[in-house]
């Protein structure tokens, strides 16, 4: 789906007047003033922002000038210039709304949202009848996850105005994102309404009909925003899992080939032709498809020669957490079957050295005791240790599913997680592990979740 846009147009203020200085002087400020403003009108925002210099020269307390040139500044993309133009301008009045909602922006396209949203908050405490603050805060509230409270500020700014399309498309988008699904097609057929070649509105209906299980419905708004955009590479992928779904699989085909066309690396769409090509009995192409489909950018690859770290927490920062882990141990009774030797045998060829012989015994624990919780995050830890973070996590969930309070589990998973990209869930996890008592989890957060 299209991303938000953020909302940036030049807003001239009402013609400055007075300056403690002759006649002349005034005139001449005034001219560069309004040279400014023409400047601006007519996109010539380099000659207008020097045009407003001239006039902060002159008066370094005219705060019309400095906003105007931090709108300049904003649209020939320099934000962070433009921030420091917008911050004088509110130091000399703090009560134009305007100034902190387009400082706003600015902190917005520098993907600083929590203060752009206290920006925006602030513009709406000066001017709360103004639908285009609550759309821009709405828009960082989503980009910080905060949905329900994107839905409040896109819900009001379409009362304020009914017909602002990107407020109603901003509104389908978090829908989508909290799975409301009939509430999420409802305002992209509103947005069809009001500006029908918009596609991405027909691809977000398409991916509602999709989630409702419309999927003839799917592939006609597909096919439409295809018409309005024919690079949507993603609406084509879309498609073909659309055509999938009814047994075209032929015409599924087709456009996977397309959405490879135009993005050579979505192992989406390498899994969904891979499946395509299963049902129509041609394996070989299957086979290789889904081949691509497991090998590109995958972070959760169990071959460890393909492991790919991201972010602060590498394989050397990833080795020193796991290590502070202190397996909480004790004797049980020995079963019939014995798992308990295998497992208490494998702890010790590990702390041998031995990582090979330690996973072979606790493959045997778990084989003799699937319920075995410490025997499969033991196994986790080692399997991590030689760099089989996939294994990890997967042994770690199994000992999550048999013990739901082992905070060590979320630990390690945690950090296994944020080390392969996945930082949202590796945090959550981290935040379980604290909330279970394990409180080393906290200095991880502290360090790496903020």
């Amino acid at each position: 789906m299209k991303k938000f846009l953020l909302v940036l147009s030049i807003t001239i203020p009402t013609l400055w007047v007075g300056i403690a200085n002759p006649v002349q002087a005034q005139r001449s400020a005034a001219e560069y003033f309004d040279e400014g403003n023409t400047k601006a009108r007519a996109g010539d925002f380099a000659g207008a922002l020097q045009s407003y210099s001239a006039v902060v020269a002159m008066n370094p307390d005219h705060a019309p000038s400095f906003f105007n040139r931090g709108l300049a500044k904003a649209n020939l993309k320099d934000h962070r210039g433009a921030i420091i133009d917008y911050d004088r301008a509110i130091e000399i009045n703090s009560k134009e709304a305007v100034y902190y909602q387009s400082r706003g922006v600015s902190k917005s396209m520098q993907d600083d949202h929590r203060s752009a949203v206290q920006d925006y908050t602030r513009a709406i405490e000066l001017n709360p009848d103004d639908a285009k603050s609550y759309y821009n805060r709405g828009v960082s509230r989503a980009k910080l996850d905060n949905q329900r409270g994107a839905m409040e500020d896109f819900n009001k700014a379409t009362t304020l105005d009914p017909n602002d399309v990107l407020a109603l498309y901003a509104r389908g988008s978090s829908k989508q994102q909290l799975e409301d699904y009939a509430g999420c097609l409802a305002d992209f057929s509103r947005v069809i309404d009001l500006n029908p070649k918009r596609s991405g509105a027909y691809a977000g209906r398409a991916y509602a009909k999709i989630k409702l299980g419309d999927y003839k419905g799917a592939i006609g708004d597909y096919t439409k925003a295809i018409e309005l955009n024919p690079e949507d590479g993603l609406a084509y992928g879309y498609r073909g899992f659309a055509k999938a779904k009814v047994d075209d699989f032929s015409g599924a085909i087709a456009d996977y080939d397309k959405a490879l066309q135009v993005n050579p690396n979505s192992y989406e769409s390498y899994y969904g032709r891979g499946f395509a090509k299963s049902k129509l009995g041609d394996q070989r192409g299957a086979i290789l498809d889904l081949t691509r489909a497991v090998e590109i950018n995958n972070s959760y690859t169990t071959d460890p020669k393909k492991i790919v770290y991201m972010g602060p927490i590498n394989r050397s920062v990833l080795d020193a957490l796991r290590g502070q882990v202190q397996e909480q141990v004790k004797i049980n009774p020995l079963s019939q079957e014995r798992a308990e030797a295998y497992f208490i045998r494998g702890l010790s060829k590990s702390k041998s050295g031995d990582a090979k012989g330690a996973i072979q015994d606790m493959n045997s624990a778990v084989e003799l005791d699937p319920t075995y919780s410490d025997a499969y995050f033991s196994r986790g830890l080692v399997k991590s240790a030689t760099g089989d973070q996939m294994g990890a996590i997967l042994d770690c969930s199994s000992a999550i599913k048999l013990k739901a309070g082992h905070s060590e589990a979320f630990y390690v998973r945690g950090i296994v997680k944020h080390s392969l990209g996945d930082v949202n869930g590796g945090c959550l996890d981290l935040s379980k592990a604290g909330e279970l008592g394990y409180t080393p989890a906290y200095k991880v957060i502290s360090d790496y979740c903020n």
